[in-house]
């Protein structure tokens, strides 16, 4: 198959589906076994790798709206997984850090997590089709995000309507 031949809605179907499947699978096999979301395990996960971590640099890290990270640092708060303190760099925010049972919890749900992705990502492709998946899909993540910086960005001059307006 050429690269013109390829499918590109099937391909986002695939991507999309395929997320949705490993995503609700990696999700209900954390609470089962651990007791926490794979939403709350991947803001632990970003805790855990950034240095002085701040909600934004939650936010930057999942792709999730500023609210959104915060909502969740508050949910993981109460739960006594998480602990804020004062920025000393800037006084508008706060640095978040993990408490000593969130520690606990991220390493017993990383070994589920860890255990999980073999299962579904590990297993089912060679070696070398996992070492091309992976950077194809840290391209494309990038790019995307850049596309979506973009758009949010005002235009300066009026742009072409490539949809129809809404009746």
């Amino acid at each position: 198959m050429t690269v013109d031949q390829v499918d590109l809605r099937r391909v986002f179907d695939d991507l999309v589906r395929f997320e949705t499947i490993l995503w609700n699978t990696l999700d209900a096999r954390l609470r089962q076994e651990c007791g926490v979301p794979l939403g709350s395990l991947s803001v632990l996960l970003a805790v855990s790798t950034t240095p002085s971590c701040r909600v934004q640099d939650i936010a930057g890290a999942l792709a999730i709206t500023v609210g959104g990270a915060s909502q969740a640092v508050d949910r993981l708060e109460k739960l006594g997984h998480c602990l804020r303190r004062p920025n000393p760099a800037d006084r508008r925010s706060s640095l978040v850090d993990l408490s000593p049972s969130g520690k606990r919890l991220l390493e017993t749900a990383s070994s589920v997590f860890d255990r999980e992705l073999d299962t579904h990502l590990r297993k089912p492709l060679s070696q070398s089709a996992l070492a091309h998946l992976a950077p194809a899909l840290a391209t494309l993540r990038n790019s995307a995000a850049r596309h979506s910086e973009a758009a949010r960005r005002p235009q300066r001059s009026p742009g072409t309507q490539t949809c129809p307006p809404p009746p």
